[in-house]
C-alpha cells in the first residue's frame, strides 16, 4: 500500500507534504529534533527516502527534513491511539532501540519484542511467543526485516521509522529518523509515547512525566 494512500483520516487532521509547518507549531522545539541527531542521515540515500531529505552537508551526510518528521509522529501516533492498546506491537533488533522499545510499549500499554525476533512469531500459532498484532512498528526495516516479513505476509499495517538509506516498499507509514542513533531513537519514541496518550485523551494536555533520558539506552 502506498505511503502517501495510508490512512487517509489521519492525514487530513495535519498538514500536507505540500505545506509548511511553522516553527512554533512543530510538537517540540526544533532544537530538541536538531541536537539529539534525529535529521542526521546516512551517506546513502535510497530513491524512496529522497523526498524527506534537506540538504547534504559537506561530509556527505543527509540530513533529514524535521519538519516531516514532526508531520508523522503526528500521523502515527493518531493511528496508534485508535487501536487497542494490547494489540501493538513494536520491534527493534538495533541496540540502542531495545530500551527505547520496551519504555515506549509499556507507556501505552502496547508490546514489545526486542533484541532477537523468533521467526515465526506472528505466523506461527504453536509457537510460544505466537502473537496477533494490528499493527508492526519497526525501529529499522532492514534489521528488524523477519517481523516487518511476517507482518506482511498476515496483511497487518506496518509503522516504521526509516534512515536516508532505508528501502520502504513495505512500510505504509514512514517517519523519517536516525535510526540508529542513542539518543535520536530516544526522543523519537520519547516523543511518539506522549503524543499516543495526548491523542487518547482527545488531544488534551497530560500529565507525563518521563524525559527523553528514561528512554535511552545504556552506554
Amino acid at each position: 500500500m502506498p505511503d502517501e494512500d495510508v490512512m487517509a483520516e489521519e492525514q487530513q487532521a495535519i498538514p500536507s507534504d505540500g505545506q509548511d509547518i511553522r516553527p512554533g507549531e512543530l510538537l517540540v522545539p526544533e532544537e530538541t529534533y536538531l541536537t539529539s541527531g534525529v535529521h542526521i542521515g546516512t551517506q546513502q540515500k535510497s530513491a524512496s527516502m529522497r523526498r524527506f531529505v534537506h540538504k547534504v552537508r559537506f561530509d556527505g551526510l543527509h540530513v533529514l527534513d524535521v519538519r516531516q518528521t514532526d508531520k508523522r509522529i503526528r500521523l502515527a501516533a493518531n493511528f496508534l491511539a485508535r487501536l487497542p492498546a494490547e494489540k501493538i506491537l513494536v520491534v527493534s533488533q538495533r541496540q540502542y532501540g531495545q530500551k527505547p522499545v520496551r519504555v515506549f510499549a509499556k507507556t501505552i500499554g502496547g508490546v514489545s519484542f526486542a533484541e532477537r525476533f523468533v521467526p515465526g512469531c506472528l505466523t506461527n500459532p504453536n509457537l510460544a511467543e505466537y502473537f496477533e498484532p494490528k499493527v508492526l512498528f519497526v525501529t529499522d526495516p532492514a534489521t528488524d526485516q523477519q517481523a516487518l516479513s511476517e507482518a506482511v505476509s498476515i496483511g497487518i499495517p506496518v509503522l516504521g521509522l526509516c534512515d536516508v538509506n532505508n528501502e520502504t516498499r513495505n512500510v505504509d507509514l514512514v517517519i523519517p529518523a536516525n535510526n540508529k542513533g542513542r539518543v535520536a531513537l530516544a526522543t523519537v519514541y520519547w516523543l511518539l509515547a506522549r503524543e499516543v496518550l495526548r491523542a487518547r485523551a482527545g488531544g488534551a494536555e497530560i500529565e507525563y512525566s518521563l524525559s527523553i533520558e528514561d528512554f535511552q539506552a545504556a552506554l
